[in-house]
């Protein structure tokens, strides 16, 4: 059984290497959580410059979840789901688990034990770059998953990853500590440095496409709306 040695920085297992950092210090405020509750993650990838959204790969195994938390990022091997068990020992209440599995879909890396888990260890959901197994259990969570796929093939454990050291996850890079933002449109991913005035941006855009609503009902053209040029006009 791999054994964890302690160090200010991390903890390392000679017989399956697991690098666990530090999980950042900062955390969103209660108030904060509930301002940007609600805010759905293709607007805030189009308040980033169409950035921060993770592809299409990644779903929700339901409809109707939504997650919103700070990401407790882990890296695997491919077929590797042994820093995931160690993952959920430094789990915070309400972390997001978000694992770069390799986007392998041969080999499940998460199922009803892992997620069963998970819900105890308070996380408020899970986004993996790879494949589940047990859906059926998974969907009868109230811990929302994300995944690129599902396949009833079991996984390996013993050859290592790292904890809280960043992650890619559908096509984004994620650091521990991250804001991760889902609905069933998918997974949106806020850096701390693009906090600063992004919340009143998205809601100002919010605001402003239920006045394009409202513009449409009555009769109006998208294309006059967002300011396309007459087609005449186009690429002179």
């Amino acid at each position: 059984m791999a054994t964890l040695t302690h160090s200010p920085a991390f903890h390392r297992s000679p017989d399956m290497p697991i690098q666990i950092s530090s999980a950042p210090a900062w955390r969103l405020s209660a108030a904060e959580f509930e301002a940007w509750r609600g805010i759905p993650p293709a607007i805030v990838s189009d308040e980033l410059n169409r950035a921060g959204a993770m592809d299409a790969g990644i779903k929700p195994l339901s409809p109707g979840w939504t997650v919103l938390g700070h990401a407790l990022t882990v890296e695997c091997m491919a077929a590797d789901n042994g820093p995931l068990h160690y993952a959920l020992t430094v789990a915070w209440p309400g972390a997001i688990l978000v694992a770069d599995a390799q986007g392998f879909l041969g080999t499940a890396v998460w199922g009803s034990i892992l997620h069963g888990a998970g819900e105890k260890a308070g996380l408020g959901g899970v986004v993996i770059d790879g494949a589940v197994r047990d859906a059926a259990e998974l969907r009868r969570s109230k811990v929302p998953i994300y995944a690129r796929g599902i396949t009833p093939a079991g996984p390996h454990k013993g050859w290592g990853g790292a904890i809280n050291g960043g992650a890619s996850c559908g096509g984004v890079s994620v650091n521990a500590g991250d804001l991760v933002i889902g609905d069933d449109d998918g997974i949106a991913i806020v850096r701390p440095e693009q906090f600063p005035g992004l919340l009143e941006r998205c809601k100002a855009r919010m605001a402003k496409e239920v006045e394009m609503v409202a513009k449409i009902a009555a009769g109006a053209r998208t294309v006059d709306l967002i300011g396309l040029p007459a087609p005449d006009k186009v690429g002179r």
